[in-house]
């Protein structure tokens, strides 16, 4: 199961909000979906580490449950 729980951690140490995020092209919807653990496009992990200029392991992680 992939996670996103150093993304939330990643936009607190960066101080960005997700009012940036969503002005930035990502959608409430996409949102909620990161904030559940639900999949998400490549393309919407690409569009995330565009905007905070990171690597997707700073924001995703593989979980073995």
């Amino acid at each position: 199961m992939i996670v996103y729980d150093k993304l939330w951690e990643y936009l607190e140490k960066c101080g960005v909000t997700q009012y940036r995020l969503n002005v930035s092209g990502i959608s409430h919807s996409t949102l909620t979906r990161l904030k559940r653990n639900q999949p998400v496009t490549t393309d919407t992990l690409d569009k995330l580490c565009t905007i905070l200029d990171c690597r997707l392991e700073d924001i995703a992680e593989y979980k073995n449950i």
